[in-house]
């Protein structure tokens, strides 16, 4: 595919996305669609703003004229969604921003997809939609979809929307479902962020519950490059699961952190629990390994020195991102537990 519709393209993953296919892929043009909400971020694209191959969008993807008349004007032939409200946290205080973005959203581009025969939509999903382990199993594309929190309905619900699209139009599709993502341009309400911003300025690092939720924790480059191999290689109408192969307790993360910070494990502040946490999720990739020859290329000890050491290389950053709306969003989320 060399011509993409990439929404969300200035958040996490999204932004790192398209400074990897901007970096290797240089036959590629990429059209970048995103509201810039709080978790958008143009530094996240400072040095590629103007390069030739990339053309930045600042709207909706639920603005229906603005996606149809983008995919004509760039005779786009694949979209890769990534727009999304995205914090279960957030979902939970407000839900209804979550069913706006990420299902009518996401319909609003499927429609505009079907309409302008787009040749390729991939939905980058989360392993969220499959609700919670216990200590034994692991999630395949086969597990029944039974999400826990209304972030995770509400992809689970687009994801359902994709397929349908499949069954009843012939669009050709893929969902790609990923396991917890983390490495430079997070922003710091997720569990890795926020403990480095804490840890780097002495503040206390809150900790749900008992610290001991299970996650498969995937360095957002691997994430980036498998998204890719499914535009390349995949088969329409295949489910693929991504995983990092590492599961941890968050504790473990933590203690990492904080060691290779050279800050004490008194920094810690366990904190009321948040409603519906889901205890384990792990993730099988073996489909995605087998079927399309990728595997993750980093351990997880070297994704999180990377990761440690880039957001002390960008405190101006990291500045910039925690002030005004945030606080108060912090202040909200863990003043009173």
């Amino acid at each position: 595919m060399k011509r993409l519709l990439v929404t969300g393209g200035t958040g996490f993953i999204g932004s790192n996305f398209v400074r990897m296919v901007l970096s290797e892929h240089p036959d590629c043009l990429l059209v970048n669609l995103d509201k810039l909400t709080y978790a958008g971020n143009l530094e996240n694209l400072a040095e590629f703003l103007q390069h030739e191959n990339h053309v930045f969008v600042q709207g909706d993807i639920a603005d229906g004229s603005l996606v149809a008349r983008l995919l004509d004007e760039h005779r786009i032939e694949a979209i890769v969604n990534f727009a999304a409200e995205s914090h279960v946290d957030r979902s939970i205080a407000g839900p209804k921003i979550f069913i706006d973005t990420n299902v009518g959203g996401t319909l609003t581009l499927l429609e505009a997809a079907r309409d302008k025969k787009v040749a390729r939509f991939v939905q980058v999903s989360t392993d969220e939609v499959y609700g919670s382990l216990g200590s034994e199993g692991m999630f395949t594309e086969r597990t029944p979809l039974r999400p826990n929190s209304p972030y995770s309905a509400s992809k689970a619900s687009a994801d359902h929307f994709v397929r349908a699209f499949g069954h009843t139009w012939g669009l050709p599709y893929n969902i790609t479902r990923c396991s917890n993502n983390y490495g430079p341009y997070q922003f710091p309400e997720k569990l890795i962020p926020l403990m480095i911003h804490n840890a780097i300025h002495d503040k206390e690092l809150p900790v749900y519950g008992d610290g001991l939720y299970v996650r498969d924790w995937l360095y957002v480059y691997d994430h980036c490059t498998a998204i890719w191999r499914v535009l390349e290689r995949a088969p329409s109408g295949k489910i693929y699961n991504i995983g990092g192969c590492n599961e941890k307790p968050n504790l473990e993360v933590i203690r990492l952190i904080l060691k290779h910070l050279g800050k004490p494990e008194t920094l810690i502040k366990h904190v009321k629990d948040r409603p519906g946490h889901d205890r384990r999720y792990a993730i099988d990739a073996s489909k995605i390994i087998r079927e399309l020859d990728w595997k993750p290329s980093v351990t997880f000890e070297e994704g999180i020195a990377r990761t440690i050491d880039w957001y002390l290389a960008n405190t101006g950053w990291l500045a910039h991102v925690v002030s005004g709306d945030y606080q108060k969003y912090y202040d909200t989320m863990y003043a009173n537990r």
